[in-house]
């Protein structure tokens, strides 16, 4: 789902300036053809423009030229023509404004209205290259997401069904306007670090229990992000060029991963899931538990703590907090959700 292509602008409002376009099309049909006809009857260029001009807009300076049957008759008909043409784009201009302003309104309340609805969304900062990725990504994965950015594409009407706040993230108004106290996950994607740092102090204080996910364009920017609050920083151009180079000394695999990751070419796919206490699998080792026969999911590693223990054994004891990361079809890991929750 490409942002870029599937959020139009308001189609009242394109049809309201395309008739005020067209309206000035025939404005300047009229003006030449005015023009044109008081050449043909004798006046000079310069004079032919002046008395059309002065015909169309009704100001009733002298005319100009020798009057004839023809002359009259021309110019009556370019006063209806031509000021007809004229007060029909000055009133298409005057409703596209006030539709405008009306339509924009309208559409904040609304949006406004479907935030305030929200809670455990992802609020995503910044809607540059990186930040339409990121959303692209998340949408995909059926993530809820709303987006703050200065500068928001004539696109974000809300057709997509994806909220946006326009504004300044390191304003605690904009991120409220946002819903964070509510957000589950803030993503900063802001191409300042020193704006993603200040943002991630101030969402740190208005939602404590948030998880956060920042951008780092400079390498020593990192520590500072995660002192400041944040759980993890990327580094796009980092991870770009270890991409690029994994895709050199092992194309095979990081193409399958991409595929199982983010394509959905194939029926499986990898997830990750937290033991709860009190489930199934909690206390019980691998073997006993028999997560591959019962579910049919594969474990890749489990995550403990700060820890990953990849190709865990049979005698591994699963404890609550665990992280396992598996791979398997859709039925097999919801299975494996259920068992991990106790549901």
């Amino acid at each position: 789902m490409k942002i870029g292509s599937y959020m139009r602008p308001h189609e009242a409002g394109e049809v309201s300036w395309t008739r005020f376009r067209a309206g000035l099309g025939l404005l300047a049909l009229v003006l030449v053809l005015g023009t044109t006809g008081y050449v043909v009857l004798g006046l000079p260029w310069l004079d032919a423009l002046y008395q059309t001009v002065i015909t169309i807009s009704t100001v009733g300076y002298r005319e100009l030229g020798t009057f004839s049957t023809r002359y009259e008759v021309f110019t009556i008909l370019l006063i209806l023509f031509g000021t007809g043409t004229g007060l029909y784009t000055l009133g298409v201009l005057i409703d596209t404004m006030f539709e405008a302003r009306v339509t924009g309104h309208f559409r904040r309340r609304r949006m406004r209205r479907r935030i305030d609805r929200l809670k455990g969304h992802v609020v995503l900062c910044g809607f540059g290259q990186v930040g339409e990725a990121i959303c692209e990504e998340m949408t995909r994965s059926g993530k809820q997401v709303v987006i703050v950015d200065r500068l928001l594409p004539d696109r974000a009407d809300g057709s997509s069904g994806i909220p946006m706040v326009q504004g300044d993230a390191t304003d605690d108004a904009v991120l409220h306007r946002a819903g964070l106290e509510r957000a589950r996950t803030l993503v900063l994607a802001l191409d300042s670090d020193v704006d993603n740092l200040f943002v991630a102090l101030t969402a740190r204080s208005i939602n404590p229990e948030i998880f956060i996910v920042a951008r780092a364009n400079h390498r020593a920017a990192i520590g500072k992000l995660q002192q400041a609050g944040a759980d993890r920083v990327v580094n796009p151009h980092q991870i770009g060029g270890a991409h690029m180079a994994a895709l050199v000394a092992q194309p095979e695999v990081v193409e399958f991963l991409d595929v199982v990751m983010r394509d959905g070419e194939f029926e499986v796919r990898m997830a990750h899931f937290e033991v709860a206490p009190g489930s199934r699998l909690a206390g019980r080792a691998l073997g006993e538990a028999g997560i591959r026969h019962r579910t049919g999911s594969t474990i890749l590693a489990i995550r403990r703590g700060e820890t990953f223990l990849t190709n865990p054994d049979r005698q591994m004891v699963l404890e609550p907090g665990d992280i396992i990361i598996a791979l398997g079809t859709e039925d097999h890991l919801r299975q494996l959700q259920a068992d991990t929750t106790g549901a």
